[in-house]
């Protein structure tokens, strides 16, 4: 990615212009870092209460049966955002997205077991246990450094 300044005294606040060739998921995570209206607030409701989530102890937020659930060590909320929303508020360093329906947090993984061919198997601290999409093989192994 090129990054190119200008000064230039005529304009009164930064102005960013983004040329692209295409939409990428490294387009949009600049996008949302540079918006400054994302809130980055995750609540869940759960026995008729909304409660405001920490994310850091968050285990995994995932979509079912037409709803999100984010999962912590203290029980399952459900969200009233779509996936990718929650996504969008989460800290990108902190949780990967595994498959169309599901967003881990790397810092709440026991273990990856990449025995299995095309896939990922997934351990969680909390006992979980999941998969990693064919989809997104190949960005978890960019994480891990493989």
């Amino acid at each position: 990615m090129q990054v190119e300044i200008k000064i230039d005294d005529s304009y009164t606040e930064p102005k960013i212009i983004i040329l692209t060739a295409s939409m990428t998921e490294d387009i949009n995570n600049l996008m949302q870092k540079l918006s400054d209206d994302n809130p980055r607030i995750i609540s869940g409701s759960r026995n008729g209460k909304i409660e405001v989530l920490e994310q850091s102890d968050l285990v995994r937020v995932y979509s079912g049966n037409g709803k999100v659930f984010a999962v912590t060590n203290t029980g399952e909320y459900i969200l009233r955002l779509r996936l990718y929303e929650a996504e969008g508020r989460l800290n990108p360093s902190q949780f990967v997205r595994i498959s169309n329906s599901e967003i881990i947090n790397l810092k709440k993984v026991k273990n990856f077991d990449l025995s299995l061919t095309g896939t990922i198997y997934v351990e969680l601290m909390n006992g979980t246990t999941t998969y990693v999409s064919r989809r997104y093989v190949s960005k978890i192994k960019k994480i891990l450094g493989m």
